[in-house]
């Protein structure tokens, strides 16, 4: 959420900031709003300064001999009582107008950091560096794509998977169950070898978590929710993890706080219907190991780089050529001020595919969600940052077509041999 002093004293740099992203706003009367709100906090906190000063001005009195029915007392007390009064009716004023405030606050994005390259689009992404050699077709080689390969070694089931639930959900068999689960031992292993703390958080979370990680409210219509409860299945690990130090003031001295999570992950994925429908790229439901960190605001930019290293590095240990994508101003995430893309490639859709976004949020999710440090007698807003580490579905489907043999086996990589309890996948 935006800082609510930088829309009453500096509104121009919000709307220009959020023009880099597409955005066209009249700031005016969401300004007025807001300054509103600070005039009735400084006449609600003078006027509870003079009831203070009278009720310490009886005191004094009565100490010094007057009665506590006496003229003057009781004219003391009268006046502090209408005081009384109009605080609370000012109060009442001022939690309507926060309300308001805040509910137009929280529908606007993060301003983006000025070092996000600008665009309008993902045709303005800028590509920072290639790793690997991505696996092409030789002369009369035919490479197949992941679910071709699935299908024919039996590792999961689309069309049973109706029957169960709906379409764009996936039942996974046999050795692509075990793959699945190997590659989620894999990969928290490697990340808790980097310091990172491990947690499974609920996946099932309340409307305040989804808010302060900045789903709710853009995003609801994307979310599955349980009609009965406030609860909505979670579509990242990001939002709980997000909400396990909420309405915390950590200490400077215990940052960075780096957290491993994995957890399944639901998405109704509105309006990306008819795109890869078939396989493992898209679904309702996929499983991804997620990382988080929560650091002091003057190390974030570092902390930045190196936790979308330490994603790298997962797609680096499986041998799966990627390449880096800085996002432009026009195409990152609602709660992101500036986002790496890792794409994986696939050799039989012969394409690279998102299968990592590392983002620093600031100090955005952080005023949703009042997350502090204190360092000595400071107490800021924490930095707040996420990556997948990785989607495990989409890693799946790079290992089977970047690994798939001659023969119809897929090759695995030495890394993920000892999870997996084989070299090969075969029928």
């Amino acid at each position: 959420m935006l800082d609510q002093r930088l829309l009453r004293d500096n509104p121009e740099l919000i709307t220009e900031q959020l023009g880099r992203r597409g955005m066209s706003l009249n700031l005016t009367g969401l300004q007025l709003v807001a300054r509103q709100a600070r005039d009735l906090e400084e006449r609600r906190s003078n006027l509870q300064a003079e009831g203070n000063r009278i009720g310490k001005e009886v005191g004094l009195q009565i100490k010094a001999g007057a009665a506590p029915q006496s003229t003057e007392v009781q004219e003391l007390r009268d006046q502090g009582n209408q005081i009384k009064q109009q605080v609370a009716v000012l109060e009442e004023e001022e939690k309507h107008l926060d309300a308001k405030l805040r509910e137009q606050l929280l529908a606007l994005p993060n301003l983006p950091s000025p070092d996000a390259p600008d665009g309008k689009g993902e045709e303005d992404n800028v590509e920072i560096k290639r790793w690997g050699n991505p696996r092409q077709a030789s002369a009369g080689e035919t490479l197949e794509e992941h679910w071709q390969i699935a299908d024919r070694l039996g590792l999961f089931e689309t069309e049973r998977s109706v029957r169960i639930a709906q379409s764009r959900f996936i039942t996974l068999l046999g050795q692509g169950a075990r793959l699945e689960r190997a590659l989620i031992n894999f990969m928290l292993d490697l990340h808790g070898g980097k310091g990172y703390r491990e947690v499974m958080p609920p996946i099932l979370v309340n409307s305040a978590s989804l808010t302060g990680s900045g789903q709710l409210p853009k995003f609801a219509e994307e979310s599955f929710r349980c009609a009965d409860d406030d609860l909505w299945l979670t579509p990242t690990a990001e939002v709980p993890v997000t909400s396990l130090h909420r309405d915390e003031v950590i200490p400077a001295e215990q940052l960075p706080l780096k957290y491993v999570a994995y957890t399944p992950c639901f998405r109704r994925e509105a309006g990306s219907y008819g795109r890869d429908t078939r396989g493992l790229i898209r679904l309702h439901q996929f499983n991804k190991v997620e990382l988080y960190w929560f650091c002091h605001p003057d190390h974030s930019a570092e902390a930045h780089q190196q936790i979308t290293a330490d994603a790298e590095a997962v797609l680096e240990a499986l041998e799966l050529p990627y390449r880096k994508i800085e996002l432009c101003t026009g195409d990152m995430g609602f709660s992101a001020a500036r986002t790496y893309d890792l794409e994986v490639w696939l050799a039989g859709a012969g394409a690279y595919r998102e299968i990592s976004s590392c983002s620093v949020c600031g100090d955005f999710q952080a005023r949703r969600s009042a997350i502090r440090c204190k360092d000595g007698k400071t107490t800021q807003l924490v930095h707040t940052l996420n990556g997948s580490g990785l989607a495990v579905g989409r890693t799946m489907a790079a290992l089977l077509e970047n690994g798939q043999q001659a023969d119809g086996s897929v090759q695995l990589p030495a890394a993920l041999v000892p999870y997996f309890g084989a070299e090969r996948i075969s029928g």
